[in-house]
């Protein structure tokens, strides 16, 4: 059974020069305990997905039409304070840095008891012991010592695990981390992301994972979702599109993978950009950079289509190529 199902989601943004389309008629599910992961370059519309799940959608930016569905409840047309209640206690978030997470002005400690005690009936010593076990389990070292220090006190890898012990604080069913491990070290990162999905399978929580790593992705999900210039692409299990990537931006990205001790003399590299918002290309917004276009790509907007394996938006598929 799906925890969240996101239908048709269109994120907007009026400006003085019209609509900008951002996030443009995607849906998914993710399933109670999974791991999905959100994949695209910078500009392809996942974090403002993930924003728009959250309720955190910075204006002008709006939901202009689909549907979010958290555990059976409606939840993308609700009111500011009901939302605030559902952030937290059924969603937690965790963002790319976590300084901008955390207040220098107050300890860990304080923090952590505070978002425990807003959305768990619990007494302060309660809340207070409830905090140290929560630092204990993201491995923070001392953790009866360090719950009294302040948040510059904390190097960056352990910054990021306080950040996750908030979002763990209500034992929420869905995170969402967005590029959670992108300010970090390469050795801190891989830590991170071990932890992350470890404490989400021992708590049985989903999350959504969004990232412009596709490396960090065939490490941690179970599912994939690859955005592109605010549609998704493809969508399929992470081990079935690492074999075998059917949309050629999936190929792409897939490509561009270090893989230890490969003879590859260099990695495939995905010419040109993402597209503007304001400059999104008729037919497939792919087409300016993909190698195997065909006219119809220039014309036709192919729709997500539900295969075997999972999905694609590609008219070579029906070309039979």
């Amino acid at each position: 059974m799906a925890l969240l199902e996101v239908h048709n989601l269109r994120v907007e943004f009026p400006t003085r020069r019209g609509i900008l389309v951002a996030v443009d008629d995607v849906s998914f599910e993710v399933a109670e305990g999974e791991v999905l992961g959100v994949v695209g370059e910078s500009g392809a519309g996942k974090s403002l997905t993930g924003a728009a799940i959250i309720g955190l959608l910075e204006p002008p930016g709006r939901i202009a039409d689909g549907q979010i569905i958290l555990g059976g409840q409606r939840i993308d047309n609700l009111p500011y304070e009901e939302m605030r209640k559902i952030r937290g206690s059924e969603i937690g978030a965790i963002f790319q840095d976590p300084l901008t997470s955390l207040n220098p002005l107050y300890t860990v400690g304080e923090q952590l008891v505070e978002t425990i005690q807003t959305h768990l009936d619990m007494t302060p010593t309660e809340a207070a012991k409830r905090a140290v076990e929560l630092l204990t389990e993201v491995g923070i070292p001392a953790p009866e010592r360090r719950i009294d220090h302040y948040p510059h006190q904390f190097s960056g890898g352990m910054r990021q695990r306080v950040v996750i012990a908030l979002a763990l604080c209500a034992n929420p069913r869905l995170i969402i981390a967005d590029e959670p491990t992108t300010a970090l070290d390469v050795s801190i990162q891989a830590q991170i992301i071990a932890l992350l999905k470890r404490l989400c399978r021992e708590h049985g929580t989903a999350v959504i994972l969004v990232t412009h790593d596709m490396g960090v992705i065939a490490e941690t999900a179970d599912r994939v979702a690859v955005m592109y210039a605010g549609r998704l692409v493809e969508v399929g299990a992470v081990r079935q599109v690492i074999k075998e990537a059917r949309h050629p931006y999936t190929h792409g990205l897939m490509g561009s993978i270090p893989i230890a001790g490969h003879d590859a003399e260099r990695l495939i590299q995905i010419e040109g950009s993402m597209p503007r918002l304001t400059d999104i290309p008729s037919g497939c917004s792919f087409h300016p950079r993909c190698p195997q276009a065909i006219d119809r790509c220039r014309a036709e907007r192919p729709e997500l289509i539900k295969q075997t394996n999972g999905e694609t938006s590609c008219l070579l598929f029906e070309e039979g190529k």
